[in-house]
């Protein structure tokens, strides 16, 4: 009788635990209800069948609980192995993959054929058609032109490589409309000739989508908790970031993680609420994210003087407490 009174006694308290997980997410359901949330999908979690089937698990979850997510995806690992299978070299310049005229045609098949409807499947698996995939290059939802870089002083062309100009979001509003969660492949329309494909930085796509879409909140998906102050410190994760301080930390960041800060940073000076950079390793870090006071990784949020009404909203809801100040002259290898 002993035994089975300490075993209510033990439900009952994992029940009460459970019940104020729940009652902690209210002010977020209630913020976020009817809302667009962006999510970035990459990192480990692109490659882990684990973490590939909780972040589908937490998409429809987010879309059940009232919110409109919205997934953008690039694909690098699954194009590198495509193209090492046909025989054509992968080659690098500055951060960048030089894209020929015989790789795009791979990242486009790659990108819609294999990881777009992967990340689809996974998401119907809770409801059919519930996800569906749409494509950058599909409807001129984006539009880019070429560009090159420069290493060391010398400039290089990357091929069918190119910034985001212009985004039409319709298409993707359109699936909203319909209840269903748009996977957005990062390919572009090349605005000087639309018959090619660009390849584009699948953050920088994920923060032009945001802005276009009003979106309330932008979530990167990467392979670190965020940003340390103080580097290899553990414990100086960056909880909160402002815009300017953020500006200023980011030239002392590694060369991976600055397209990520960057596209944060552009997405919140264009008036998204607020853009998170969240650990995909682990295992629901979206829903410990969007639900819970604590939230995790490193929140990038507007200076106080230039909020939108979107962002004052957003801001005003926080658990973390004010923006952290920050060392700014931090060398390379300080922060990540």
């Amino acid at each position: 009788m002993a035994d089975d009174a300490h075993t209510k006694q033990h439900e009952h308290e994992l029940a009460a635990v459970k019940a104020a997980t729940l009652i902690e997410s209210l002010p977020w359901l209630k913020r976020f209800s009817g809302k667009i949330v962006v999510v970035k999908f990459g990192g480990n979690a692109m490659v882990n069948d684990d973490l590939k089937r909780a972040f589908a698990e937490d998409m429809v979850y987010l879309r059940y609980a009232g919110l409109h997510p919205v997934v953008v995806h690039g694909g690098g690992p699954q194009i590198s192995a495509a193209l090492k299978e046909q025989g054509i070299e992968s080659e690098f310049r500055g951060g960048y993959r030089v894209t020929t005229t015989e790789a795009i045609t791979v990242v486009r098949d790659v990108l819609a054929g294999e990881v777009n409807r992967e990340i689809v499947d996974l998401m119907n698996e809770h409801g059919d058609g519930i996800g569906v995939g749409v494509f950058g290059d599909g409807g001129s939802l984006f539009t880019g032109e070429q560009k090159g870089v420069v290493v060391d002083g010398e400039h290089f062309d990357l091929g069918h490589v190119g910034d985001i100009t212009h985004v039409d979001p319709s298409g993707v509003l359109a699936a909203i409309r319909a209840n269903q969660i748009p996977v957005v492949s990062s390919i572009a329309i090349d605005d000087a000739d639309p018959d090619q494909a660009l390849n584009v930085n699948a953050d920088a796509a994920a923060a032009a989508l945001a802005i276009a879409l009003g979106a309330s909140k932008l979530l990167m998906l990467t392979d670190v908790p965020g940003l340390y102050r103080n580097w290899p410190d553990r414990d100086s994760i960056i909880d909160l970031i402002a815009v300017e301080e953020l500006r200023e930390l980011l030239p002392s960041l590694e060369s991976g993680m600055i397209p990520k800060m960057t596209a944060c940073l552009d997405a919140v000076v264009g008036g998204v609420g607020g853009a998170t950079i969240i650990d995909g390793r682990i295992p629901h870090s979206i829903l410990l994210e969007v639900f819970t006071l604590r939230g995790a990784g490193t929140e990038v949020i507007p200076d106080p003087s230039r909020r939108t009404e979107n962002q004052n909203t957003h801001a005003e809801i926080g658990r973390r407490g004010p923006a952290v100040t920050h060392d700014t002259t931090q060398t390379k290898g300080t922060a990540r």
